[in-house]
């Protein structure tokens, strides 16, 4: 039986996901396992859904990269009902009445019955035909996790500061100049934040930054830059030569911020809110607790090894390690670049013109 023989309803999914193990959300890039493919392989087991993902108007708000986790993702398209009425027009004010929510199928529950322990749905919502969890999404929250240590966090909080507003980050970016040709993006703000948690005497931070959109790696970039600020290596005015293309039309070389850290934190959108029933509610926190407390007793094993070492550091001899890597740092505009967007986009043309 095909999808339109059964009553359905248009919806969006507030989505969860711990990202080590995936190589990304999107599965275009045919490698597995991806979020997006768990994702599809439980609603096609739990036959909320038939067809393809043309058919279900499958969208997505973003597609984070490998690695990358997240507690706000949102996807929307077409999943099976319950309500003979919900064929696909969705009257939809914002609000959905309890009895309606009582009477339709519970989401969440079904479908992380079925998910891996490092997905889980966390709640939906209807929606009208019109919306696109990619073009409809007024703002997107990043969080990045790291600890204190020696950096100069005033230092990185006046850099930070540099990015809120719009700029052309494209220096900033993994540049995909075929497809990308505008790299003018706004920050909203840029937070950096003490977290409730804390190991010996360090303390671990996050950088929060809002934004409309983001480019690809365009956050991994700015935190790369900012940690070299922190720890000495640069000035916080290094962002102003960054963000000036025709002072700096081609990116310095420069490795990006690890992957493993970075957490989609929320997706914004006009009017949305998200449902979750209690029995589903109660089942996600207690997984989510349970999940939580596993990574704790792995953590103490590493810490176990920690007391249980013999080894003593000679500070001195690290002392004088550190002295010969800051003497071999190379400064950022001193650095050898990458091609810049008008370069790449003429190699590309002339490619496009070469005869066969």
């Amino acid at each position: 039986m095909v999808m339109h023989q059964f009553p359905k309803r248009y919806v969006a999914l507030k989505v969860m996901y711990f990202g080590p193990r995936f190589y990304g959300f999107a599965s275009e890039a045919q490698m597995d396992p991806t979020v997006e493919g768990e994702l599809f392989k439980a609603l096609e087991r739990t036959r909320l859904i038939f067809g393809d993902k043309r058919e279900l108007q499958y969208s997505r708000c973003g597609r984070t990269d490998k690695g990358v986790s997240s507690v706000g993702q949102v996807i929307s398209l077409f999943l099976r009902s319950r309500h003979r009425e919900s064929r696909g027009d969705n009257k939809y004010s914002g609000e959905i009445s309890v009895e309606e929510s009582c009477g339709e199928m519970d989401y969440v529950r079904v479908l992380n019955q079925v998910l891996p322990n490092d997905i889980r749905i966390m709640g939906w919502s209807p929606i009208p035909v019109g919306f696109s969890a990619r073009f409809s999404c007024l703002s997107r929250v990043y969080k990045y996790f790291f600890w204190h240590g020696n950096l100069n966090i005033t230092a990185m909080e006046t850099a930070a500061e540099k990015f809120l507003g719009e700029h052309d980050f494209r220096n900033f970016c993994k540049m995909d100049a075929g497809n990308v040709h505008n790299y003018r993006r706004h920050i909203v703000s840029f937070e950096i934040l003490p977290f409730n948690e804390s190991y010996k005497a360090d303390q671990l931070m996050i950088m929060k930054i809002k934004g409309s959109a983001f480019l690809w790696h365009q956050i991994r970039c700015m935190v790369a830059v900012l940690f070299l600020i922190g720890q000495g290596l640069e000035t916080p005015n290094v962002i102003d030569a960054l963000l000036d293309i025709e002072r700096t039309p081609r990116k310095p070389q420069f490795l990006m911020a690890p992957e493993i850290p970075l957490v989609l934190q929320s997706c914004e959108f006009e009017g949305l809110k998200f449902i979750c029933s209690s029995d589903a509610k109660q089942a996600l926190n207690e997984h989510l607790e349970r999940e939580c407390r596993s990574y704790k007793l792995q953590a103490a094993i590493f810490h176990e090894a920690i007391i249980s070492t013999s080894v003593e550091i000679d500070d001195n001899i690290s002392s004088e390690r550190t002295k010969k890597k800051e003497a071999s740092y190379t400064p950022l505009l001193s650095r050898p670049t990458e091609p810049s967007y008008e370069e790449r986009r003429k190699k590309l043309d002339a490619g496009v013109r070469k005869p066969r």
